[in-house]
């Protein structure tokens, strides 16, 4: 019994100090010497400071709209809405926000509303929407603002994101940076 009891004790004691322990220091050195020293990458826009990192809620005509949300943009409890793909509740939620969509969008085919107009994603925190997203709103927010097509699509080659290292992931737009590009526009 002595033979595996002492062993055992030894091995938790070091996994305790490893993984409490050194690792979580090592993280924060880490999180340190970043970029926003782990805090998140915060904005300040007309006197107020954002999460750049974190969803924010847009919904007036002349803004660029941002993913729908499950927690409502809540950073304190993000997640899912955990429905499946045939979950009547879901169903109907992408039914409402596609008609919101539409309703907002005159001339717009459903086929051409992009799937992160419609749908939350995991955490309910994304910033950011496709390429493809922001250009089916072009056309309301340059009436609405009275901007040419031309100036909002540059705005937004201008606030895309390419892939990182070029290779992994989509190319995107944080709507938050971009909105804050569009209220800047003279």
């Amino acid at each position: 019994m002595k033979k595996y009891v002492l062993p055992s004790i030894k091995l938790t004691f070091l996994c305790l100090v490893l993984f409490s322990g050194v690792y979580t220091l090592v993280l924060l050195g880490i999180s340190r010497v970043v970029p926003g020293h782990g805090k998140g990458e915060i904005i300040t826009a007309n006197g107020k400071s954002y999460y750049a990192n974190i969803g924010q809620k847009f919904t007036d005509d002349k803004y660029f709209w941002s993913r729908p949300s499950a927690v409502d943009y809540n950073a304190a409890g993000s997640g899912g809405s955990n429905k499946g793909p045939n979950s009547p509740e879901l169903l109907q939620a992408v039914q409402a926000r596609t008609d919101t969509f539409l309703a907002h969008n005159p001339g717009i085919r459903i086929s051409d509303i992009p799937v992160d107009l419609v749908t939350a994603s995991g955490s309910g925190l994304d910033p950011d929407i496709s390429v493809q997203a922001a250009k089916v709103q072009v056309k309301r927010i340059a009436r609405v603002r009275n901007i040419s097509v031309e100036k909002l699509n540059a705005l937004v080659r201008e606030n895309t994101e390419k892939p990182f290292c070029g290779l992994f992931g989509p190319q995107k737009i944080n709507v938050l940076k971009l909105n804050i590009a569009l209220d800047n526009l003279k």
